[in-house]
Protein backbone atom coordinates (compact mmCIF):
# COMPACT_ATOMS: atom_id res chain seq x y z
CA UNK A 1 0.00 0.00 0.00
CA UNK A 2 1.87 2.79 -1.41
CA UNK A 3 1.91 6.09 1.22
CA UNK A 4 2.49 9.47 0.20
CA UNK A 5 5.77 11.05 0.61
CA UNK A 6 5.08 14.62 0.15
CA UNK A 7 2.88 14.73 3.36
CA UNK A 8 0.18 15.32 1.36
CA UNK A 9 -3.54 13.27 1.37
CA UNK A 10 -4.40 11.20 -1.85
CA UNK A 11 -7.98 12.47 -2.90
CA UNK A 12 -9.89 9.97 -5.64
CA UNK A 13 -12.66 11.99 -7.50
CA UNK A 14 -15.33 9.85 -8.78
CA UNK A 15 -17.33 11.72 -11.88
CA UNK A 16 -19.65 10.30 -14.71
CA UNK A 17 -21.76 6.96 -13.91
CA UNK A 18 -24.27 4.94 -15.17
CA UNK A 19 -27.31 7.59 -14.12
CA UNK A 20 -29.17 10.09 -17.17
CA UNK A 21 -27.30 13.00 -14.84
CA UNK A 22 -23.84 11.21 -16.21
CA UNK A 23 -23.04 14.41 -18.12
CA UNK A 24 -24.27 16.64 -15.16
CA UNK A 25 -21.31 15.29 -12.90
CA UNK A 26 -18.86 15.58 -15.71
CA UNK A 27 -19.40 19.54 -15.48
CA UNK A 28 -19.60 19.15 -12.00
CA UNK A 29 -15.88 17.30 -11.85
CA UNK A 30 -14.35 19.84 -13.92
CA UNK A 31 -15.31 22.67 -10.45
CA UNK A 32 -14.28 20.28 -7.98
CA UNK A 33 -10.96 19.65 -9.82
CA UNK A 34 -10.33 23.19 -10.19
CA UNK A 35 -10.80 23.92 -6.60
CA UNK A 36 -9.11 21.46 -5.20
CA UNK A 37 -6.11 22.76 -2.79
CA UNK A 38 -3.04 20.82 -4.61
CA UNK A 39 -0.52 21.73 -1.64
CA UNK A 40 -2.84 19.49 0.67
CA UNK A 41 -3.96 16.81 -1.83
CA UNK A 42 -2.44 14.55 -4.50
CA UNK A 43 -5.18 13.87 -6.92
CA UNK A 44 -6.51 10.39 -8.18
CA UNK A 45 -9.47 10.98 -11.15
CA UNK A 46 -11.97 8.14 -11.50
CA UNK A 47 -14.56 8.73 -14.31
CA UNK A 48 -17.30 5.90 -14.39
CA UNK A 49 -18.40 5.16 -17.76
CA UNK A 50 -22.25 4.47 -19.33
CA UNK A 51 -21.22 0.78 -18.76
CA UNK A 52 -20.31 1.40 -15.14
CA UNK A 53 -16.86 0.78 -16.00
CA UNK A 54 -14.11 2.58 -13.40
CA UNK A 55 -11.38 4.37 -15.81
CA UNK A 56 -8.08 5.94 -14.48
CA UNK A 57 -8.20 9.41 -16.30
CA UNK A 58 -5.71 12.26 -16.84
CA UNK A 59 -6.78 15.45 -15.91
CA UNK A 60 -5.14 17.33 -19.09
CA UNK A 61 -7.72 15.17 -21.16
CA UNK A 62 -9.87 13.09 -19.66
CA UNK A 63 -12.96 14.94 -21.17
CA UNK A 64 -14.55 15.55 -24.87
CA UNK A 65 -16.31 19.28 -25.45
CA UNK A 66 -16.45 20.30 -21.80
CA UNK A 67 -17.48 23.90 -22.57
CA UNK A 68 -20.21 22.23 -24.10
CA UNK A 69 -23.47 21.19 -21.69
CA UNK A 70 -25.38 19.31 -24.64
CA UNK A 71 -22.08 17.51 -26.07
CA UNK A 72 -19.48 16.42 -22.86
CA UNK A 73 -18.49 13.44 -22.74
CA UNK A 74 -16.16 10.93 -21.04
CA UNK A 75 -12.85 10.52 -23.21
CA UNK A 76 -12.41 6.93 -24.09
CA UNK A 77 -9.70 5.32 -21.91
CA UNK A 78 -8.27 1.97 -21.77
CA UNK A 79 -7.05 2.14 -18.19
CA UNK A 80 -10.04 -0.04 -16.13
CA UNK A 81 -10.18 -0.87 -12.59
CA UNK A 82 -10.39 -2.92 -10.65
CA UNK A 83 -11.30 -2.36 -6.84
CA UNK A 84 -9.81 -4.91 -4.03
CA UNK A 85 -11.29 -4.92 -0.90
CA UNK A 86 -8.29 -5.96 2.17
CA UNK A 87 -7.99 -5.54 5.66
CA UNK A 88 -7.32 -3.62 8.75
CA UNK A 89 -3.55 -3.38 8.19
CA UNK A 90 -1.78 -1.01 11.42
CA UNK A 91 -5.08 1.05 11.67
CA UNK A 92 -5.67 0.93 7.90
CA UNK A 93 -7.98 -0.40 5.52
CA UNK A 94 -5.66 -2.39 2.66
CA UNK A 95 -8.16 -1.81 0.02
CA UNK A 96 -6.81 -1.46 -3.42
CA UNK A 97 -7.72 -0.02 -6.89
CA UNK A 98 -5.42 -2.03 -9.41
CA UNK A 99 -5.04 -1.22 -12.97
CA UNK A 100 -6.41 -3.89 -15.39
CA UNK A 101 -3.75 -3.29 -18.51
CA UNK A 102 -0.21 -3.08 -16.31
CA UNK A 103 -1.16 -4.79 -12.95
CA UNK A 104 0.02 -2.08 -10.74
CA UNK A 105 -1.43 -0.61 -7.84
CA UNK A 106 -2.66 2.85 -7.40
CA UNK A 107 -1.83 5.11 -4.37
CA UNK A 108 -3.83 4.52 -1.32
CA UNK A 109 -6.50 6.61 -0.99
CA UNK A 110 -7.50 8.61 2.04
CA UNK A 111 -10.58 10.11 1.42
CA UNK A 112 -13.13 10.53 -1.87
CA UNK A 113 -15.06 13.44 -3.40
CA UNK A 114 -17.95 11.99 -5.25
CA UNK A 115 -20.24 13.90 -8.07
CA UNK A 116 -21.70 10.56 -9.15
CA UNK A 117 -25.09 12.30 -9.16
CA UNK A 118 -28.32 10.22 -9.09
CA UNK A 119 -28.15 6.42 -9.87
CA UNK A 120 -25.47 4.04 -8.92
CA UNK A 121 -23.82 7.00 -7.41
CA UNK A 122 -26.13 8.73 -5.46
CA UNK A 123 -28.21 6.09 -4.03
CA UNK A 124 -26.39 4.61 -1.52
CA UNK A 125 -24.62 2.04 -3.66
CA UNK A 126 -20.90 4.12 -4.31
CA UNK A 127 -21.86 4.70 -0.42
CA UNK A 128 -21.42 1.00 0.48
CA UNK A 129 -18.52 0.19 -1.64
CA UNK A 130 -16.17 2.97 -0.61
CA UNK A 131 -17.68 1.95 3.34
CA UNK A 132 -16.13 -1.51 2.41
CA UNK A 133 -13.30 -0.15 1.24
CA UNK A 134 -12.36 2.16 4.41
CA UNK A 135 -12.17 5.09 2.24
CA UNK A 136 -13.77 8.01 3.53
CA UNK A 137 -16.42 10.06 1.67
CA UNK A 138 -17.60 13.44 1.06
CA UNK A 139 -21.72 12.82 0.93
CA UNK A 140 -24.35 11.04 3.52
CA UNK A 141 -23.89 7.65 4.85
CA UNK A 142 -25.25 4.64 2.71
CA UNK A 143 -28.85 5.15 4.45
CA UNK A 144 -29.18 9.01 4.15
CA UNK A 145 -28.37 8.30 0.31
CA UNK A 146 -30.75 5.62 0.16
CA UNK A 147 -33.75 7.57 1.69
CA UNK A 148 -32.92 10.90 -0.11
CA UNK A 149 -32.85 9.47 -3.45
CA UNK A 150 -36.20 7.58 -3.16
CA UNK A 151 -38.51 11.04 -2.76
CA UNK A 152 -41.63 8.40 -1.68
CA UNK A 153 -39.10 7.15 1.44
CA UNK A 154 -37.84 10.56 1.86
CA UNK A 155 -41.44 11.87 2.04
CA UNK A 156 -42.19 8.69 4.47
CA UNK A 157 -39.61 9.77 6.79
CA UNK A 158 -40.07 14.02 7.16
CA UNK A 159 -43.85 13.58 7.79
CA UNK A 160 -43.82 11.08 10.39
CA UNK A 161 -41.20 13.09 11.86
CA UNK A 162 -43.61 16.36 11.38
CA UNK A 163 -41.83 18.30 9.17
CA UNK A 164 -44.29 19.66 6.01
CA UNK A 165 -44.16 18.19 2.20
CA UNK A 166 -45.76 18.09 -0.46
CA UNK A 167 -49.20 16.08 -1.34
CA UNK A 168 -48.89 12.89 -3.38
CA UNK A 169 -49.65 9.46 -4.54
CA UNK A 170 -47.11 6.61 -4.97
CA UNK A 171 -47.60 4.57 -7.89
CA UNK A 172 -46.13 1.09 -8.58
CA UNK A 173 -45.78 -0.36 -12.27
CA UNK A 174 -48.47 -3.31 -10.89
CA UNK A 175 -50.45 -0.34 -10.33
CA UNK A 176 -50.75 1.12 -13.84
CA UNK A 177 -53.46 -0.54 -14.86
CA UNK A 178 -55.68 0.50 -12.35
CA UNK A 179 -54.36 4.21 -11.85
CA UNK A 180 -57.42 5.70 -11.11
CA UNK A 181 -57.49 9.51 -12.62
CA UNK A 182 -60.28 11.09 -11.54
CA UNK A 183 -59.81 9.81 -7.92
CA UNK A 184 -56.32 11.12 -7.77
CA UNK A 185 -57.75 14.53 -9.44
CA UNK A 186 -60.09 14.65 -6.63
CA UNK A 187 -57.34 13.87 -4.23
CA UNK A 188 -54.54 16.46 -5.34
CA UNK A 189 -56.40 19.04 -8.03
CA UNK A 190 -54.84 19.80 -11.61
CA UNK A 191 -52.41 20.42 -12.44
CA UNK A 192 -50.61 17.39 -10.99
CA UNK A 193 -47.24 16.47 -11.32
CA UNK A 194 -45.37 12.99 -12.56
CA UNK A 195 -41.98 12.10 -11.65
CA UNK A 196 -39.87 8.92 -11.54
CA UNK A 197 -39.47 8.46 -7.29
CA UNK A 198 -35.19 8.02 -8.12
CA UNK A 199 -34.00 10.65 -10.94
CA UNK A 200 -32.57 13.95 -10.31
CA UNK A 201 -32.02 16.85 -12.10
CA UNK A 202 -35.51 16.94 -13.29
CA UNK A 203 -35.40 13.79 -15.48
CA UNK A 204 -38.80 12.03 -16.52
CA UNK A 205 -40.90 14.94 -14.90
CA UNK A 206 -43.56 15.82 -16.63
CA UNK A 207 -46.85 18.53 -15.84
CA UNK A 208 -50.09 16.99 -16.29
CA UNK A 209 -53.67 18.79 -17.24
CA UNK A 210 -55.92 16.11 -18.30
CA UNK A 211 -56.35 12.13 -18.51
CA UNK A 212 -54.45 11.99 -21.86
CA UNK A 213 -51.19 13.40 -20.85
CA UNK A 214 -52.01 11.69 -17.83
CA UNK A 215 -51.22 8.32 -19.26
CA UNK A 216 -48.63 10.19 -21.18
CA UNK A 217 -47.14 11.35 -17.95
CA UNK A 218 -47.32 8.08 -16.40
CA UNK A 219 -45.20 6.23 -19.48
CA UNK A 220 -42.28 8.66 -19.32
CA UNK A 221 -41.66 8.74 -15.65
CA UNK A 222 -41.97 4.20 -15.49
CA UNK A 223 -39.40 4.49 -18.24
CA UNK A 224 -36.66 5.79 -15.80
CA UNK A 225 -38.30 4.39 -12.52
CA UNK A 226 -39.96 0.69 -10.78
CA UNK A 227 -41.98 3.54 -9.04
CA UNK A 228 -43.47 7.25 -9.83
CA UNK A 229 -44.69 10.09 -7.13
CA UNK A 230 -48.02 12.33 -7.99
CA UNK A 231 -47.80 15.14 -6.46
CA UNK A 232 -50.39 18.49 -6.31
CA UNK A 233 -48.89 21.70 -7.53
CA UNK A 234 -47.81 24.22 -5.33
CA UNK A 235 -48.97 27.54 -6.60
CA UNK A 236 -45.71 30.07 -5.24
CA UNK A 237 -42.02 30.02 -5.05
CA UNK A 238 -38.84 27.51 -5.35
CA UNK A 239 -36.98 28.30 -2.37
CA UNK A 240 -33.38 26.00 -1.98
CA UNK A 241 -31.27 25.87 0.93
CA UNK A 242 -27.58 24.21 1.14
CA UNK A 243 -26.74 22.15 4.32
CA UNK A 244 -23.14 21.63 5.36
CA UNK A 245 -21.49 19.92 8.15
CA UNK A 246 -22.12 16.15 10.33
CA UNK A 247 -23.24 16.46 13.85
CA UNK A 248 -24.28 20.21 13.94
CA UNK A 249 -24.70 21.27 10.50
CA UNK A 250 -24.90 24.70 9.39
CA UNK A 251 -27.53 25.76 7.03
CA UNK A 252 -26.61 28.66 3.94
CA UNK A 253 -28.53 31.72 3.15
CA UNK A 254 -31.71 30.44 1.02
CA UNK A 255 -31.92 31.18 -2.51
CA UNK A 256 -34.99 31.40 -5.18
CA UNK A 257 -35.12 29.34 -8.78
CA UNK A 258 -37.01 31.72 -10.66
CA UNK A 259 -37.69 29.07 -14.10
CA UNK A 260 -39.57 31.29 -16.36
CA UNK A 261 -40.66 28.25 -17.69
CA UNK A 262 -43.56 26.09 -16.52
CA UNK A 263 -40.99 23.99 -14.14
CA UNK A 264 -37.62 23.88 -13.30
CA UNK A 265 -36.92 21.21 -16.06
CA UNK A 266 -33.65 19.65 -17.06
CA UNK A 267 -32.56 21.68 -20.00
CA UNK A 268 -33.64 24.80 -18.30
CA UNK A 269 -31.56 24.21 -14.85
CA UNK A 270 -28.81 22.61 -17.39
CA UNK A 271 -28.62 23.47 -21.59
CA UNK A 272 -30.89 26.93 -21.70
CA UNK A 273 -27.95 29.23 -20.32
CA UNK A 274 -29.92 31.85 -18.73
CA UNK A 275 -33.56 30.81 -19.48
CA UNK A 276 -33.50 30.24 -15.57
CA UNK A 277 -32.64 33.19 -13.20
CA UNK A 278 -30.92 32.75 -9.27
CA UNK A 279 -31.94 35.10 -6.90
CA UNK A 280 -29.37 34.79 -3.78
CA UNK A 281 -30.25 35.87 -1.39
CA UNK A 282 -33.89 35.01 -1.75
CA UNK A 283 -36.21 38.08 -1.01
CA UNK A 284 -37.11 37.18 1.98
CA UNK A 285 -38.84 38.26 5.84
CA UNK A 286 -35.70 37.57 8.07
CA UNK A 287 -38.20 35.20 10.51
CA UNK A 288 -39.08 33.42 7.40
CA UNK A 289 -35.50 32.65 6.21
CA UNK A 290 -34.99 31.67 9.63
CA UNK A 291 -37.81 29.24 9.87
CA UNK A 292 -37.02 27.85 6.58
CA UNK A 293 -33.29 27.05 7.58
CA UNK A 294 -34.51 25.86 10.49
CA UNK A 295 -36.64 23.02 9.21
CA UNK A 296 -34.04 22.31 6.20
CA UNK A 297 -31.79 21.48 9.08
CA UNK A 298 -34.37 19.39 10.70
CA UNK A 299 -34.88 17.57 8.11
CA UNK A 300 -30.96 17.26 7.02
CA UNK A 301 -30.60 15.41 10.90
CA UNK A 302 -34.13 13.39 10.54
CA UNK A 303 -33.22 11.44 7.43
CA UNK A 304 -29.36 10.56 8.67
CA UNK A 305 -27.63 13.11 6.34
CA UNK A 306 -24.26 14.25 6.88
CA UNK A 307 -21.44 16.26 4.81
CA UNK A 308 -23.91 17.95 2.72
CA UNK A 309 -26.93 18.30 1.47
CA UNK A 310 -29.37 21.01 -0.66
CA UNK A 311 -32.96 20.81 1.03
CA UNK A 312 -35.39 22.29 -1.65
CA UNK A 313 -38.68 24.31 -0.56
CA UNK A 314 -42.06 25.33 -2.05
CA UNK A 315 -42.98 28.63 -0.47
CA UNK A 316 -47.01 29.07 -0.98
CA UNK A 317 -48.52 31.82 -1.75
CA UNK A 318 -49.97 31.76 2.25
CA UNK A 319 -46.05 31.72 3.19
CA UNK A 320 -45.90 28.44 4.07
CA UNK A 321 -42.31 26.42 3.57
CA UNK A 322 -43.05 22.73 2.26
CA UNK A 323 -39.91 20.69 1.80
CA UNK A 324 -39.97 19.37 -1.96
CA UNK A 325 -37.34 17.34 -1.98
CA UNK A 326 -33.49 16.59 -0.79
CA UNK A 327 -30.18 15.92 -2.39
CA UNK A 328 -27.31 14.39 -0.82
CA UNK A 329 -24.95 14.84 -3.96
CA UNK A 330 -26.16 18.41 -5.61
CA UNK A 331 -25.02 19.67 -8.41
CA UNK A 332 -20.89 21.55 -8.33
CA UNK A 333 -21.11 22.87 -11.96
CA UNK A 334 -20.91 26.38 -12.88
CA UNK A 335 -24.49 27.15 -12.62
CA UNK A 336 -25.21 25.08 -9.78
CA UNK A 337 -27.12 26.40 -6.48
CA UNK A 338 -25.23 24.23 -3.42
CA UNK A 339 -21.78 26.43 -4.56
CA UNK A 340 -23.44 29.57 -4.92
CA UNK A 341 -25.63 29.21 -1.98
CA UNK A 342 -22.42 28.72 0.15
CA UNK A 343 -21.05 31.68 -1.51
CA UNK A 344 -23.68 34.29 -0.90
CA UNK A 345 -23.11 32.84 2.62
CA UNK A 346 -19.49 34.08 3.19
CA UNK A 347 -17.24 30.24 1.81
CA UNK A 348 -15.80 30.52 -1.52
CA UNK A 349 -15.70 27.36 -3.84
CA UNK A 350 -12.08 26.16 -2.80
CA UNK A 351 -13.08 26.95 0.74
CA UNK A 352 -16.36 25.07 0.37
CA UNK A 353 -14.52 21.80 -1.09
CA UNK A 354 -12.09 22.05 1.45
CA UNK A 355 -14.20 21.86 3.68
CA UNK A 356 -16.52 18.62 2.78
CA UNK A 357 -13.36 16.43 2.29
CA UNK A 358 -12.85 17.92 5.72
CA UNK A 359 -16.11 16.61 6.93
CA UNK A 360 -16.08 13.70 5.17
CA UNK A 361 -12.45 12.86 7.47
CA UNK A 362 -13.77 13.86 10.51
CA UNK A 363 -16.83 11.15 9.98
CA UNK A 364 -14.42 8.74 9.37
CA UNK A 365 -12.41 9.80 12.58
CA UNK A 366 -15.78 9.68 14.60
CA UNK A 367 -16.93 6.43 13.15
CA UNK A 368 -13.22 4.48 14.19
CA UNK A 369 -14.67 5.05 17.53
CA UNK A 370 -17.71 2.78 17.41
CA UNK A 371 -17.05 -0.78 18.61
CA UNK A 372 -17.39 -3.35 16.32
CA UNK A 373 -16.80 -6.34 18.92
CA UNK A 374 -18.02 -6.80 22.03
Amino acid sequence: MEQPVNGKKRLAVLFGGQSTEHEVSLRSSINVINAVDRQKYDLTLIGVDKQGRWTLCNEADYLINPDDPARIKLAPCANYLAVVPGQMVAGQNSAQLIDIASGKTLPHVDVAFSVLHGAAGEDGSVQGLLRVLGIPYASPDVLGSSVCMDKDMTKRVLRDAGLPVTPSVTLHRADVAGADYDAIVAELGLPLFIKPASQGSSVGVSKVVDEAGFRQALALAFAFDHKVLIETTIEGREIETAVLGNDDPSVSVCGEILANDEFYAYDTKYLNDGQAGLVIPAQLDASLSDEIRLIAKAAFRVLGCAVMARVDFFLTRQGEPIINEVNTIPGFTSISMYPKLWEASGLSYPQLVDKLITLALDRARDAADIKTDR
